[in-house]
Order: structure tokens, then C-alpha cells, then sequence
């Protein structure tokens, strides 16, 4: 076969497997029962919908995580203190050193208006997971999550468990991996069931799950009907919901929101062995659809997707992770970021919401616009200013350079909300 025919097949086969996705319907649902949870890049993603949609979202579960907007715009922070996954070494303890910023940062634009209002965040039901064999994510970073959310959330609301030895995974109690090995699919028999304990401590006591046949049905979806041109913004074509007999016969149901984490996306291949494509693998192994279908939970699943080069260079995301780091969008962890957007407009739409006619203007009048001099290091923390493996610095939405030293003081004047750009002074 030659080159051209191998691309013509490529095409067709690609366009076959996503023919049979149908718009996202829509069902009885109660939104103000409405919970996120995710795995690693899933868990942060989990995070930030949370508190950007924290008059929507009634709790959240997080696997291998960390606290909001921990990377900062940084890809290298992202990868050697939010995670372990860099070439520059890891410091995890580092991450409950930024906490305080991190609240200064999330207060700052609950009060701008960019994400809901912090204190939404007091009524949340938190549920946490570490496992101490975690080699991704270590401990010291959740812990800082726990932190973070301490401040807005009482402690007896949330749940830390962090003594069983997983690596770094989804664990269930009946599918996957021993507990102790990093590989893909990234689940884990860990013989204790996440998703459930998570369910239950977000929403209450629950009926038990259906240990047979699923009652429900999967639907796969168009995910361009939320966002223009998906795989240009880090998302696959389609995304899955599971939805329980009783939601289809108008049952009043509630919706739970799962991300996975990176490599879990429909196209990622397994590393070795004949198994191929991931596919649907964590959406239907991972355990929520069995306690969605005693417990009238609609379960969205959606979808992202690998970019070799992300839109705001020099960023990528070949693994298929959801943007936690800014690797597409400087308001990734915004209500206005692309990701959130599409994913708040799924939920909207399982509700039966029809969507905003009209933008509403966020920009704020010119004299709360930031304009002022200081230390690159000091931008980056503040989220005017991101930085490339700590040697090169760049302002945040014009991309214009600012110097090889974090110690390099320089002015930025933000031209509109959230974008910034280098001037010689300040009015």
C-alpha cells in the first residue's frame, strides 16, 4: 500500500469509527446534585471544574491530584512540582509551598468574576486518594490539595485516603493492573472499589451496586457541538455518557462527571502486548456504572485527546492529558477556558439548558486591569507570566519575552483581562 492509500485508509477508518455518534441528549436532571472526579491530569481537571463551577458542582473526587491552578501556567512546574513526569528532577513537597498563592490567585478571580464565587465551595463534599506507592503523584501533593481545600470547605466534609500502597492509577475491586504496577490502562485491581466510595461520600447513602448485566446503555456523542474543531483544543471527536434505564424513562437523575487521566483516551495505545487501542476501556472498567445504574446517575465520560504541538507554543500534550498546565488555552482553568466550556455546555445540555445567546462581557473596567513592575518569578506565581523550563519567561496571552532570569524585573500592563503585555512603564 502505498503512502497516499495508506492516509485515504487511515481517513476512512477514523471516519467510520465515530459515524455512529449522535447528539448529546438530554434527560431529567437535578443539577444542583451535580459531582466531578478524575484521575492524575483527570484529577486536576476535576479540580478546576470544581472551583470554576463551584455554584454547579456539589462535590468532587480527586485520584492523584493536586490543588488549583498548582502548575501556574508553567509546563515545567507542572511536571516537577505538580507531578513527577519532567526530565528536571521533582520536588513534590514544593506544591504546599504555593498554597497560599494559589488561594490568593483562586480569591482573585472569584472576585473578577472569571470563576464563581470561592465561598460556593463551603457546601462541597471532598473525597481524596493517594496511594502511597504513587510515583507520578506522590502523597506531599495531595496533601497539598487537602490544604488548599481546607480553607473553603470544612474538614469533617472531607475524606483523605491515602493507606493503600497503588501506584499511580485508578484503583477499583475488580478490574486491571496488581496495585503496585505503573502501566496502562492506568487501573489497578487494588481489591477497593474508588468510584463507589467516592459516590458515597459526595452524595450520601446509596442503593448497592449491579454486580450482573447493565441495565443502562453507553452513548457515544459529539463532543464538536461544544467546541469547534475538538482535536485543535486537546479533545477527541466524541465522548461517552452512561445513562441508567431509569434516567431514560424520565426519572429524575443526577450527573456525575468523570476525566480520565492521560493516556486513557480513546486513541492512546497500549504500550505492549495485542490489545491496541485503549478505546472505551476506562469508561466502562473504571466502576461508576455499576452504582450509576442502582443510583439514577447519569455518568458523562468525556474525551481528551493527544496534541503534538499545543496552541500557545512551546507547549504539547502527546499524551493525551486534559489541559491542567495551559498547553491550549491561557484560561484553562477559567469558566472561559476552551476544555470547561465544552464540558459545562455537556452538562447543560444532559439538563435540557439551552445554551447563552450572548457572550457576557467579562472584561473589568480599566482601572482594576493590573499594570506594574516586578520579578518574572513574581509574574508567574500571579498568573501574568508563564515560564519554559525556568529559562525562559513569556507574558501571559501576548507571549511577548521577558528575559532569561526569573530575577529579571520587568512591567507588565494587562491590555484586557488575563492577557498581558510587556511595556516600558506604567501610566
Amino acid at each position: 500500500m502505498n503512502a497516499k492509500a495508506l492516509v485515504l485508509w487511515v481517513t476512512l477508518s477514523l471516519g467510520s469509527a465515530h459515524a455512529q455518534a449522535v447528539p448529546l441528549p438530554k434527560f431529567n436532571i437535578k443539577l444542583d446534585e451535580t459531582s466531578v472526579s478524575g484521575l492524575s491530569s483527570g484529577g486536576y481537571m476535576a479540580v478546576q471544574f470544581h472551583v470554576a463551577y463551584s455554584s454547579l458542582v456539589k462535590g468532587a473526587g480527586v485520584i492523584a491530584g493536586g490543588p488549583y491552578f498548582c502548575a501556574q501556567d508553567d509546563q515545567n512546574t507542572a511536571t516537577s512540582v505538580c507531578s513527577c513526569t519532567g526530565l528536571l528532577g521533582c520536588q513534590p513537597g514544593q506544591a504546599g509551598q504555593m498554597v497560599a498563592d494559589l488561594i490568593q490567585i483562586t480569591d482573585q478571580r472569584a472576585s473578577q468574576g472569571t470563576i464563581d464565587p470561592s465561598g460556593n465551595l463551603s457546601d462541597s463534599r471532598i473525597w481524596l486518594f493517594s496511594g502511597s506507592a504513587d510515583s507520578v503523584v506522590p502523597t506531599p501533593i495531595m496533601q497539598a490539595l487537602e490544604t488548599y481545600y481546607k480553607h473553603y470547605v470544612n474538614a469533617a466534609q472531607i475524606f483523605f485516603k491515602k493507606n493503600i500502597p497503588a501506584e499511580h492509577a485508578m484503583p477499583t475491586d475488580f478490574f486491571g493492573n496488581p496495585c503496585s504496577v505503573k502501566g496502562d490502562p492506568f487501573i489497578n485491581n487494588c481489591s477497593f472499589d474508588a468510584a463507589g466510595d467516592l459516590l458515597k461520600w459526595i452524595y450520601g447513602s446509596l442503593n448497592p451496586k449491579n454486580t450482573g448485566a447493565l441495565g443502562g446503555k453507553f452513548i457515544e456523542f459529539d463532543q464538536g457541538e461544544f467546541l469547534s474543531s475538538p482535536t485543535s483544543h486537546g479533545m477527541w471527536p466524541t465522548g461517552s455518557v452512561y445513562v441508567p434505564a431509569a434516567c431514560q424513562q424520565n426519572a429524575q437523575c443526577r450527573v456525575h462527571v468523570v476525566f480520565h487521566g492521560c493516556k486513557q483516551y480513546p486513541g492512546a495505545s497500549f504500550a505492549s502486548g495485542p490489545q491496541g487501542k485503549i478505546a472505551d476501556t476506562y469508561v466502562k472498567n473504571s466502576g461508576y456504572n455499576q452504582w450509576a445504574d442502582t443510583n439514577n446517575i447519569v455518568v458523562l465520560y468525556p474525551q481528551a485527546n493527544a496534541m503534538n504541538v499545543g496552541t500557545r507554543l512551546p507547549r504539547s500534550n502527546p499524551s493525551g492529558c486534559w489541559d491542567w498546565w495551559g498547553y491550549d488555552d491561557g484560561a484553562y482553568a477559567q469558566k472561559s477556558g476552551h476544555q470547561m466550556v465544552a464540558v459545562k455546555a455537556m452538562v447543560d445540555r444532559l439538563a435540557g439548558v439551552p445554551p447563552p445567546t450572548t457572550p457576557t462581557p467579562t472584561t473589568p473596567p480599566s482601572s482594576t486591569l493590573f499594570c506594574g513592575a516586578a520579578p518574572n518569578a513574581n509574574h508567574v506565581t500571579a498568573a501574568r507570566a508563564y515560564s519554559f523550563f525556568f529559562w525562559a519567561y513569556f507574558a501571559k496571552g501576548s507571549n511577548d519575552f521577558l528575559g532569561w532570569s526569573r530575577l529579571t524585573v520587568t512591567t507588565l500592563k494587562e491590555a484586557s483581562q488575563g492577557s498581558y503585555q510587556r511595556v516600558a512603564s506604567c501610566p
